[in-house]
């Protein structure tokens, strides 16, 4: 028989295998214990963001449709799990805006995915898979994209302040032909308190690798790059129709700034700028500056292409090699125009191009019945 030795103090010391089992067994009970707290918690985390998903929209769409919008989409299914929360809506369209948008807005979609990721909870990504069609008045754009992802602050009661779009491979249908867009981008930033000559909405637009159908292709079929960057100063308008509230934004000194419209497309490079606001029947007036590159090739082509007689084209080119500068040694010739536009008489370097059409402002919406003037006859 073996007998234990006594420890310092005249104690048997314990058994080194025993013991080491059991810290290993409480160590492994206690990772299991703390993995399924973690496992119940996210379960938890993941079913109320589902449930905030679908209440707030219900609540969205419960304001779309008391402001006489049209919001239809099929059964709603939760899903995501496990690192986000989705809630997708087939079939979804909206439509509606009549009195805001010349013909109203009509936008219709496969599918529309509402989704929420930690640690962003107030952010939401909006994902367009599969097949869209919008429609502006009578402007009409099937369009598709690889991945058309928006994002937007999560805000109560109020416009998001600010949004991005990003596509890539965005393909959009046109009467010429599909374009196609290896990789496009929109962001829009909203301020409802800015004051006269701060941005109450910026907006950001660029598009790169762009491919145009055949009949486009005055300068080649690709658009290396085309982008926008542009702002309505303040303050917001009141009025409850669009021609009342653009007559109070230009009587509070309201502007509209083109920080710049760049294009590189084959061998011509241009960039424009221009400030514009409303003249007194409202239509745009304001000036602005046209630089270019290349000009003398797009003239060339313009003709080649039938656009312009052979006479226009040599009076053209002509006159872009007296107006053209190059801005430094070995540097190609820039072509700077100044623009002018008043009373719709749109004219470079005092020269008179085109007379636009005049802008119609829609008709305000019809009141709601509950704020019907009392002094009518009431409705049946």
């Amino acid at each position: 028989m073996t007998l234990k030795q006594p420890g310092p103090h005249g104690r048997p010391a314990a058994g080194g295998r025993g013991g080491a089992g059991r810290l290993v067994l409480r160590a492994a009970l206690g990772t299991a214990l703390l993995g399924a707290l973690l496992v119940a918690g996210h379960a938890l985390l993941w079913r109320w963001m589902g449930a905030q998903l679908e209440a707030g929209f219900r609540d969205w769409a419960a304001q779309r449709r008391a402001l006489g919008w049209r919001v239809e989409h099929g059964p709603p299914d939760r899903g995501g799990w496990p690192f986000a929360a989705t809630l997708t809506l087939p079939a979804f369209r909206l439509e509606g805006g009549a009195g805001t948008l010349p013909g109203g807005l009509d936008w219709q979609a496969e599918a529309l995915v509402l989704r929420l990721a930690p640690p962003r909870l107030d952010r939401l990504a909006v994902l367009m898979p599969g097949r869209q069609r919008l429609r502006l008045g009578a402007l009409d754009l099937p369009f598709a994209a690889d991945r058309l992802q928006l994002s937007l602050p999560l805000e109560r009661n109020v416009l998001p302040s600010e949004a991005r779009l990003e596509a890539d491979r965005l393909r959009l249908g046109t009467p010429l032909g599909t374009v196609e867009a290896r990789s496009a981008e929109a962001e829009v930033e909203a301020r409802l308190t800015a004051i006269e000559g701060e941005p109450a909405l910026a907006f950001r637009l660029s598009a790169l690798e762009v491919l145009l159908p055949p009949a486009a292709g005055l300068l080649g079929r690709i658009v290396q790059a085309a982008s926008l960057d542009a702002a309505l100063s303040g303050p917001v308008p009141p009025g409850r129709g669009p021609a009342a509230k653009a007559e109070a934004w230009r009587d509070g000194g309201g502007t509209f700034e083109l920080r710049e419209l760049d294009l590189r497309w084959g061998s011509l490079a241009g960039t424009a700028t221009a400030t514009l606001t409303l003249d007194e029947a409202l239509q745009p007036m304001g000036a602005g500056v046209l630089r270019l590159t290349g000009a003398a090739d797009a003239l060339q082509a313009a003709r080649e292409a039938g656009l312009l007689t052979r006479q226009a084209a040599a009076a053209g080119t002509m006159a872009v090699r007296l107006l053209s500068r190059s801005p430094a040694e070995g540097a190609p010739a820039q072509l700077e125009l100044p623009l002018t536009l008043e009373s719709r008489v749109l004219t470079a370097a005092r020269l008179p191009l085109v007379t636009l059409p005049a802008w119609r402002w829609p008709a305000p919406p019809p009141l709601p019945d509950a704020v019907q003037d009392p002094s009518l006859p009431a409705r049946d």
